[in-house]
């Protein structure tokens, strides 16, 4: 398979598209929804009313998104509040428009979450609710999830509620429109409240901060991504913007509120992940060591990490192990029966929070994309208002866990594949060319990370990861002397683009 190319970094649209429709194939991932989901999606976006719920459109709400973004899951609004802060988050009612047990309900189990590919989205909901009746879009009324957030004045949790009410979203905002808007007062529509920015910027740095005294961490590490270029494809890199950072900090507080509420009852579903072992940790610590990296004895992984950014060479390299720290994600259905409390064991209670942000934690900000926060947010409703919990959420919620690890897996392998195929599409035609990088990563010709190898030549070639700046690739590198967190030259000699595989060779490490 040959690419043609509008400049060397740039893969031609037909032909990335090409390779991902026959990845989505052998995945069996599908856009196509069945001809009576469709039915039942655009009866229900026709039937839909709202006017007996809380009418709350007097708030001033704004989306915050991605540019082109359809599928509008949130709206925002924060005020003053004493020496605190009032939050309202709007989420949309996917609830409402889904009828429990149809055709368009068991494709949605089916799916599981949106899968987000270069060319496009292939939706979890039909576009006529995902980008349409059920999306918050600005200047219409929607029916939402609506969240009230009571925050302190050091960014702690006060208060939280939740009830169905109708909203109406005044403007679609992106990241970076709010972005420049804190930076430098650029445009925002007369429509959105003037002090919007600098309330999200003074809640989202307060968040922040209790993230820090919580334990909580989040890696440095810059997204590899596929975006459009001149009419083809590109691989790049970008690191997170500050707007961006702060809404997710809404986000997060929100799914911590609805985590407790949850728990309190014991009813629901969480998302977890389990803390690290000590094991890992003292790993990390010589990895640490073996960079040049001072890691003090007394100081905790958390902390350390968050000291690091990804702007030199051994930073991205230590980072990019430190994820190894994060794995094992999962949901766990709620009641928890008495005899699984303790997990079988009176000495290891069982772990029902979230390693990564430091407290109890649920998914429940993003129904349109994500099959489980339509569950967790009608459990959160019913408890918040004493209303009975539904059948519908109490047969399917000991069932979510599994759906959802089997639909993020298969959406993971979709998109990683399709990253390797745009590697691969990229450099196919320029074996032996030669490119800088930083080795992030080292593994003995024996399998070990970091070890000796044996006598000859061929025992001692170690296997490692390199990662390119331009074109912005992570792949195989093989050598003799690989140094994690050293920047190299490396020469590319082998591209497979069925399997969606490069390999590079160090040529010298100066």
């Amino acid at each position: 398979m040959r690419s043609s190319r509008f400049n060397a970094n740039v893969v031609a649209e037909d032909i990335l598209e090409s390779a991902i429709w026959a990845l989505r194939r052998e995945l069996g991932i599908t856009s196509r929804f069945p001809d009576q989901a469709w039915e039942e999606a655009k009866d229900a976006a026709r039937a839909i009313d709202i006017s007996q719920l809380p009418d709350r459109r007097d708030i001033r709400f704004v989306t915050i998104d991605p540019e082109g973004a359809r599928d509008l899951d949130q709206a925002l609004h924060i005020e003053r509040e004493g020496s605190g802060y009032l939050v309202r988050y709007a989420i949309a009612a996917v609830s409402l428009f889904v009828k429990p047990g149809g055709v368009l309900d068991r494709e949605v189990h089916r799916r599981g979450v949106t899968v987000y590919l270069p060319d496009r989205a292939i939706p979890l909901h039909p576009v006529t609710l995902s980008a349409n009746a059920a999306s918050l879009l600005p200047n219409v009324d929607r029916p939402a999830y609506l969240w009230y957030l009571h925050v302190g004045a050091r960014g702690e949790l006060v208060d939280a509620r939740v009830e169905l009410a109708q909203i109406r979203s005044r403007a679609q905002l992106t990241y970076s429109q709010v972005q420049a808007a804190y930076d430098d007062g650029g445009w925002l529509p007369r429509s959105v409240p003037a002090d919007m920015p600098q309330l999200l910027q003074e809640v989202g740095d307060l968040r922040e901060q209790c993230e820090i005294e919580r334990g909580g961490v989040s890696l440095a590490l810059p997204e590899q991504r596929i975006v459009r270029d001149n009419g083809g494809y590109r691989l790049a890199f970008r690191e997170l913007t500050a707007v961006e950072r702060w809404n997710a900090q809404i986000s997060l507080l929100t799914g911590m509120a609805a985590a407790q509420i949850m728990l309190d009852a014991n009813i629901g579903i969480v998302r977890t992940l389990p803390r690290a072992l000590e094991r890992d940790v003292d790993r990390l610590r010589r990895v640490a060591q073996t960079l040049g990296l001072d890691w003090p004895p007394e100081t905790e992984y958390a902390d350390f990490i968050r000291s690091l950014g990804a702007t030199s060479a051994t930073e991205l390299a230590f980072l990019h192990e430190a994820t190894m720290l994060f794995r094992g994600a999962g949901y766990l259905a709620l009641p928890i029966p008495d005899n699984d409390q303790n997990n079988g064991e009176s000495s290891k209670p069982l772990d029902v929070g979230h390693a990564a942000i430091g407290a109890p934690y649920a998914h429940v900000t993003a129904p349109l994309r994500r099959l489980v926060d339509r569950y967790a947010l009608e459990v959160c409703r019913c408890l918040c208002s004493g209303q009975e919990i539904p059948q519908w959420v109490r047969q399917a919620l000991p069932k979510l866990p599994a759906e959802m690890a089997t639909a993020t897996q298969k959406a993971g392998r979709l998109q990683k594949r399709a990253v390797g195929a745009a590697e691969a599409l990229t450099l196919v035609g320029r074996e032996g060319e030669r490119f800088r990088g930083t080795i992030i990563d080292v593994i003995s010709a024996n399998g070990g990370r970091n070890g000796n190898g044996g006598e000859d030549q061929e025992a001692r070639l170690q296997r490692g990861v390199v990662l390119l700046r331009e074109p912005a690739v992570s792949a195989k590198v093989t050598g003799l002397e690989l140094v994690a967190g050293q920047e190299v030259t490396v020469e590319l000699v082998a591209v497979d683009t069925e399997a969606g595989r490069v390999t590079f060779q160090l040529v010298n490490s100066q």
